[in-house]
């Protein structure tokens, strides 16, 4: 009865570290731009899609330029 506890418990430590694992490892943050049109629609673009790639640096500069604002005050 211990021996089957423990089985049990030791495969349910192992689920529950590959979820986190598989978590981790692909759900990596990336970075993407929402687009809000007046009719109400929205595209997004993600990092590496070449929409993407001529508005996310303008944007990354105008996010450093207002936290490094927001320190400051």
């Amino acid at each position: 009865m211990k021996r089957r506890l423990l089985a049990v418990l030791g495969f349910g430590a192992g689920i529950l570290a590959g979820s986190v694992v598989l978590r981790r490892s692909f759900g990596k943050r990336r970075d993407r731009v929402e687009v809000y049109f007046d009719d109400g629609s929205m595209i997004s673009y993600v990092d590496g899609s070449p929409e993407a790639d001529s508005l996310l640096q303008p944007a990354r500069d105008a996010l450093r330029a207002a936290r490094q604002t927001s320190r400051q005050q």
